[in-house]
């Protein structure tokens, strides 16, 4: 998931002192919490997740190369911690970059596991998942980036089986990186047989999507997609009119096949959280964000919420409350309208990674901003839970950030919203 000014450096491990304390609490499915006014009100299920990235190793495995039982007993630990936090999903990225952490028919085994690409590495990371999250009342939601290749631009670096080695025409490099070729049916289509295996042979939860769509863009350079709109674009306005059209028919259809292929597992995506500013469309949110999904990704994220394709959204809002280009009680207030009347669930993606970083702006610094967060999302009915980024910043949790949400809205567990 692209994180706005992150940095990739190591953390201190350890939680803070409350969170180590902290019991499981009673598995009710609703607890009794305080809202606005003073009005005390049973909370009805709301998901309560946390990202577990694989992609370069950002949260587990912690390493490459590790045996097959320390690589679980990592995971494991994530899990219990969850549990620990009164969460209730993890969700768990299984396919980083076009390749698998299951024994996919379609692509390699991801080399965050062994270092080398398409290496067994002598388990079924998902099915353990899938298993061990479930056995401990949590959901697994597992989640696939749809057309990142690799993070290099290198097809020789991919294990020689690569279907992007094997299809070298369905492959762009863009930005230092390479990317499946969204305008190509045949690429749409392989994509979502390589997801919809996961979904056919494992108890999954969801099928959750990141932001990544076409590339975000890069000064200077052009994604060179012109023989697929030669091929393909004839009956659109324009280039972009048709890349959004792609992506539609990717989600459209994913949708379609998840609900063919296993009843009960639900779709949903978690866009960067500015779909057009107002000044641009004045359907858009008061903002002044520099990407808009619209425009930049061609990613229509309130298309595919009006047309009830998906079945829950997750914006990225990752800002402080009171940020002059994108405050997070406005961006928060469109997504409620926006998912108003739709019966497509809204949880807010939080920047937990942000808490306590030195290079972040002062609201930042202080342990009690995602606190406000959530507060102010209690608000707005819409809003059916949050999911934070990313575990290594929830085991770290550098100033008590994570631990003060927990104190302050996680006093029991409860059940995720189904």
């Amino acid at each position: 998931m692209r994180r706005t000014g992150m940095t990739r450096r190591s953390l201190v491990a350890g939680a803070a002192g409350l969170v180590a304390a902290m019991t499981t609490g009673g598995d009710a499915v609703a607890s009794a919490v305080r809202r606005g006014g003073g009005e005390d009100r049973l909370v009805r299920g709301e998901l309560r997740g946390v990202w577990v990235a694989t992609v370069a190793n950002l949260d587990w495995p912690s390493k490459k190369g590790l045996t097959a039982a320390a690589q679980e007993a990592e995971l494991i630990a994530h899990l219990d911690r969850a549990v620990r936090l009164r969460l209730n999903a993890v969700v768990l990225q299984v396919r980083p970059t076009a390749d698998a952490l299951w024994p996919s028919p379609y692509e390699p085994w991801a080399d965050c596991l062994t270092g080398v690409q398409g290496q067994d590495p002598g388990w079924d990371p998902l099915a353990t998942a899938v298993r061990e999250a479930h056995d401990r009342g949590l959901e697994l939601h597992a989640w696939f980036n749809p057309y990142r290749v690799a993070n290099h631009t290198d097809p020789a670096r991919l294990s020689a089986s690569h279907p992007a080695r094997r299809n070298p025409d369905w492959v762009l490099p863009y930005g230092g990186k390479l990317y499946y070729d969204p305008g190509l049916p045949e690429v749409r289509r392989f994509v979502q047989d390589a997801m919809l295996d996961a979904v056919r042979r494992y108890e999954i939860d969801a099928v959750h999507w990141d932001d990544y769509f076409y590339p975000y863009p890069v000064a200077g350079e052009a994604f060179k997609d012109d023989a697929a709109y030669e091929r393909y674009g004839g009956g659109f306005p324009d280039r972009a009119t048709w890349r959004r059209d792609n992506v539609d028919r990717l989600v459209r259809e994913m949708g379609e096949r998840i609900r063919e292929t296993r009843q009960g597992v639900r779709f949903g995506i978690s866009p960067f959280a500015v779909w057009r500013n107002k000044a641009t469309d004045p359907l858009g949110s008061d903002t002044r964000a520099g990407v808009e999904t619209y425009d930049d990704l061609h990613a229509d994220t309130r298309k595919w919420v009006r047309e009830g394709w998906i079945d829950y959204i997750c914006p990225q809002i990752y800002w402080h409350i009171g940020l002059a280009t994108a405050d997070y009680a406005k961006v928060l207030a469109w997504w409620a309208a926006t998912v108003r009347g739709t019966g497509v669930g809204l949880y807010v993606g939080e920047a937990l990674y942000k808490a306590g970083d030195p290079a972040q702006p002062a609201p930042w610094q202080d342990p009690a901003e995602l606190s406000r967060h959530l507060t102010l999302a209690r608000d707005h009915d819409e809003v059916d839970g949050h999911i934070f980024f990313s575990a290594k910043h929830v085991a770290a949790d550098r100033i008590g950030a994570m631990a003060r949400v927990v104190a302050d809205h996680y006093q029991d567990r409860v059940r995720a919203p189904r």
